[in-house]
């Protein structure tokens, strides 16, 4: 056991469950606002000095970047468990291990994707069925930001563990540096010099390694449990199979749901760039009007692994509860809002007519149903924190990425039109929604680590005093 200081992380096992969850969330959600900006910064810039096309160009290159990035940020969640539950238990020695075998496989995992990203650029874009007038544009931002997949994938492994930590303050420091730079690279490069849609994607990877650096700087001061050291990056065996354990199925569930989503890409794409703009438009403002959502799963995933790893059950339910809940309130109030406001949200990045009109006819499909997706992502997260990873890689897998593929083909072989593409989304989060509540009402969830200890009795004092939550769906 090491007895080294514990300044900087947060203890999630102790004190009230519903602050530590609140506390820990919102630095999440500045930081998540912040790291948003970086391809909103390249989508609005580009949109408004490079025109349509570039902006389609910018566009076509999302879902293929998540493509191929998820499986390794998938994996980094699951290290953060494997940290995460031996922080809560108290085994330090454990989760220095954990944190160096997770910075050795982003090590790999980032070369990996560079030669993959870089190597397969044109083959995969072409058979998502991007334009050719976007074609040229398309691979040269994909291939530059492709350069920089070590800065990204490292990166999320440094911020996985200080998040395991119950630390997301400096995480939020770090990307609103990040953040305030790439905007300012992306107005110099695109805005005055004019070079064009790469410059976008460096100006990207410049910031992202400006995130990981100061990661890094922090993360190798000595005499603390997360200090990182040269010498001790290496994979552990037994740790690396907890980490590919909780990990894999993480990074399978994102990967399925990247390649739906390309699917999903492909055949909007056939519309024309039009709507492949605004498809991109779209897709980055559902991006900051979820990010409350996901920095509450974030926080799940935190809490009920720290606490399950005490074996603190009936702690991890409380708070579970009360994070599903706040995710889905606020994602309906958010879904709301969007309802009404997106004529004028897509036309900040295209006021194009044809544009504005397919993000509209989108985001009026899907914006209503927004409480369905955060209760499937708020399970999800209670799934991983509680060592349940493969739950949700199946649901999704079966529900978000066969069913979706299967909807897809058959509407667009019936009808063949755009709102039947935007509608694959609201049916596939509506059946894994009601699959996620059957599996949280009756499976025994929070036995997933199998905890030797039994379970410490909860007292009940001032500081832990009961909040109300919003619905008792687990009672």
């Amino acid at each position: 056991m090491i007895n080294a200081p514990r300044q900087g992380v947060k203890d999630m096992t102790r004190g009230n469950p519903y602050r530590l969850m609140i506390g820990f969330a919102l630095p999440i959600l500045l930081s998540q606002i912040f790291q948003q900006l970086y391809n909103t910064a390249d989508t609005l810039i580009v949109g408004r000095f490079l025109g349509t096309t570039a902006l389609a160009a910018v566009s076509s290159s999302g879902t293929l970047i998540f493509l191929l990035s998820a499986f390794f940020i998938g994996t980094a969640q699951g290290a953060g468990v494997v940290i995460s539950r031996y922080f809560g238990a108290g085994d330090e020695e454990k989760v220095s291990l954990a944190i160096h075998t997770n910075v050795a496989f982003g090590l790999v995992a980032g070369a990996l994707l560079t030669v993959v990203g870089v190597a397969l650029t044109p083959y995969l874009l072409r058979w998502m069925n991007t334009d050719p007038a976007v074609l040229p544009e398309a691979i040269e931002y994909f291939r530059y930001y492709f350069m920089g997949s070590m800065a990204m994938v490292m990166y999320n492994t440094l911020r996985s563990v200080l998040n395991s930590l119950g630390d997301s303050r400096r995480p939020l420091i770090y990307l609103i540096i990040s953040s305030v730079l790439n905007v300012g690279l992306d107005l110099l490069f695109v805005g005055l010099l004019r070079w064009g849609v790469w410059s976008a994607a460096v100006a990207t990877v410049v910031s992202q390694a400006v995130s990981m650096v100061l990661c890094l700087v922090h993360l190798t001061r000595k005499h603390h449990i997360y200090t990182i050291s040269a010498r001790k990056i290496k994979f552990d065996g037994p740790i690396l199979k907890e980490i590919l354990r909780y990990g894999i199925p993480g990074g399978v569930q994102n990967s399925v749901i990247g390649f739906a989503n390309v699917i999903v890409q492909s055949q909007i794409n056939l519309f024309g760039q039009y709507a492949t703009a605004a498809y991109g438009a779209y897709s980055k403002i559902e991006g900051f009007a979820f990010l409350p959502i996901n920095s509450f799963t974030m926080a799940i995933t935190t809490f009920v692994s720290q606490n399950l790893g005490a074996g603190a059950k009936s702690r991890a339910r409380r708070g579970a509860r009360f994070g599903i809940d706040v995710s889905v309130v606020l994602a309906e109030l958010i879904g709301v809002a969007f309802y009404f406001s997106a004529p004028y949200l897509i036309a900040v990045f295209d006021a194009t007519e044809a544009v504005v009109t397919y993000g509209v006819t989108h985001a009026r499909i899907t914006s209503l149903f927004y409480a369905l997706l955060a209760f499937s992502h708020a399970i999800a997260a209670v799934c991983r924190g509680a060592g349940k990873a493969f739950v949700p890689m199946a649901v999704m897998l079966s529900v978000w990425c066969v069913f979706r593929i299967i909807y897809i083909i058959v509407s667009m072989q019936l009808v063949h039109t755009i709102a039947a593409v935007y509608w694959a989304y609201p049916i596939t989060w509506s059946i894994s929604s009601v699959v996620f509540l059957l599996y949280y009402l009756f499976s025994k969830w929070q036995d997933g680590f199998d905890a030797k200890a039994q379970e410490p009795p909860q007292e009940e004092t001032a500081s832990e005093e009961a909040v109300p939550t919003l619905s008792h769906c687990d009672q």
